[in-house]
């Protein structure tokens, strides 16, 4: 099957995307290589092969769900000037006016 220049420039009128003459041409040959590709893997006979080949019958293996802590060579508290809780404290956030426009 191949795809021709007219069906490029339908699927990206569809698709609302601007391909002029040339990048339709270059796409045109793209997807018809693809799509000649797809033709060869077709014709491969998987007729043997189960469906879940490397899987197995159980699916596929979970490792178990266990937390590691990261290795740090430093303490929390080293990365913050404070800490409550837990937590970090930080600044906050300046806003966008000057504290001397706004009298304060």
């Amino acid at each position: 099957m191949a795809v021709t220049r007219e069906d490029v420039l339908h699927i990206a009128d569809l698709a609302r995307l601007g391909v002029d003459g040339a990048r339709a041409d270059a796409l045109t040959k793209e997807l018809s290589a693809i799509l000649a590709h797809m033709e060869v893997l077709s014709a491969v006979d998987t007729a043997s092969v189960p469906p879940t080949a490397g899987i197995g019958a159980e699916g596929t293996p979970l490792r178990p769900d266990v937390r590691v802590s990261p290795l740090m060579e430093r303490t929390l508290e080293s990365f913050a000037p404070a800490m409550r809780d837990g937590f970090f404290i930080v600044p906050r956030l300046a806003t966008h006016e000057d504290p001397a426009e706004s009298g304060a």
